[in-house]
This record gives C-alpha cells, sequence and structure tokens, in this order.
C-alpha cells in the first residue's frame, strides 16, 4: 500500500515492537494530516495510560489508537489486540486528557488505525482506519 519505509537510525531492526510501533504510529500520523485531521498531541501519557494520537476533525476530538503487527507475526492480527481492557483503558484515558485539556462537551469519538508492517521489506502492507471504533 504505502512505500514509507523506516529510516532505522536507532540501528532497530524493524522487527523490534518498539520500531515496529514507531513506523505505525509515523504513518497514521501522516494520513491523519493528508486528511485534513489537526493533530493535537501524540503519545500523550498519564497515571492511567497513554493516547497515541489526539486529533481535532471539524468540532470533533478524534482519539485514536494505533496498532502495528508485522506479517506473520505470532501474536494475531492489528485489529485483534483491541480487546475490551484496551477500550476501557483508552476511555479511561481519554476521560484524563479532556479533563486536563479543559475540553468540556466537545464531541470525542475513538478511532483505530490498524496497520500491518512487512517484516522482509518494512513496507506497509494493510492500512485500515476504523472511524468510531468503539
Amino acid at each position: 500500500m504505502s512505500g514509507l519505509q523506516s529510516d532505522n537510525k536507532a540501528g532497530k531492526s524493524l522487527g523490534s515492537r518498539q520500531s515496529t510501533g514507531k513506523l505505525g504510529e509515523e504513518a497514521a500520523a501522516e494520513r491523519l494530516i493528508e486528511e485534513g485531521y489537526t493533530l493535537l498531541h501524540r503519545n500523550w501519557r498519564c497515571r492511567s495510560g497513554e493516547l497515541d494520537i489526539v486529533a481535532r476533525q471539524g468540532s470533533v476530538i478524534v482519539v485514536v489508537e494505533v496498532r502495528a503487527r508485522t506479517t506473520g507475526g505470532r501474536f494475531g492480527t492489528a485489529l485483534e489486540s483491541i480487546d475490551v481492557r484496551k477500550q476501557r483503558q483508552v476511555r479511561t484515558t481519554a476521560e484524563v486528557y479532556l479533563q486536563a485539556n479543559r475540553l468540556f462537551g466537545v464531541p470525542v469519538r475513538f478511532d483505530v488505525i490498524a496497520i500491518t508492517i512487512d517484516r522482509n521489506t518494512s513496507c506497509i502492507t494493510e492500512f485500515r482506519h476504523i472511524r468510531e471504533a468503539f
């Protein structure tokens, strides 16, 4: 799908979980910007967890959970990794984010971007943006 390559400056192989996640988040952020979203925060953290991307689309705050996996991985697909526990954690963290940023009464949407990266070429083979995922 995309020819996005990892520049791999840190010397890590793309097979590592961290670099796969970083590549996925970069691709997701680029795509959201291309689609007209305004990125507000990336990797926003608090005690309850982390929000990968917080963006604005019109008047709606969009909390985006990004999941990236390599092809043929042992732990299932990117979409399969978003279980009920993860959804609850993202919602709880989003509540803290909204309070911390005084975004009271603003409509919020939870999206998922699931990315599959080819283990051999570091290219994105699948990119799915699920709006209102949970």
